[in-house]
């Protein structure tokens, strides 16, 4: 079986919230208009796992969702290059982990949230993964 591969994925709160998302129980990551991100959307597999972070206000991963169906076209637009996943929450963390924590961490020095702020679906190394389940315990 394929190895589970680890992401972060931003939503600024007042548009799609953790807390909205646990009330839908799935949804469809639509608005990703970046072809970096649109390429690491096509590369997440089911059952990845995913860090869901509040951008903008709060500045928090706040929660693990997991991928439960792969990329197809975003039905919120006609354009073929732009692609959406099927996420669902899996538990909210008991602590958020702020970037501030994450950048003051450094192993985690080298993650895509502290190198390229403005990407919105990004890659993570198991290590960086986990120890950001770590600080949020």
């Amino acid at each position: 079986m394929e190895k589970t591969k680890y992401w972060l994925v931003k939503s600024e709160p007042f548009k799609y919230s953790w807390e909205k998302f646990n009330e839908d129980g799935r949804t469809f990551w639509d608005g990703v208009r970046n072809y970096q991100a649109r390429n690491n959307l096509k590369a997440m597999k089911e059952g990845d796992l995913v860090l869901f972070y509040h951008s903008n206000e709060g500045k928090n991963v706040v929660g693990i969702a997991k991928v439960v169906r792969e990329f197809y076209q975003d039905p919120t637009t006609d354009d073929a290059n732009w692609v959406v996943v099927d996420l669902s929450p899996v538990e909210t963390l008991k602590n958020p982990v702020s970037l501030e924590q994450i950048k003051a961490e450094p192993s985690l020095a080298d993650i895509s949230l502290v190198r390229q702020g403005r990407l919105s679906v990004m890659p993570l190394k198991a290590a960086e993964f986990d120890k950001i389940l770590e600080m949020g315990a």
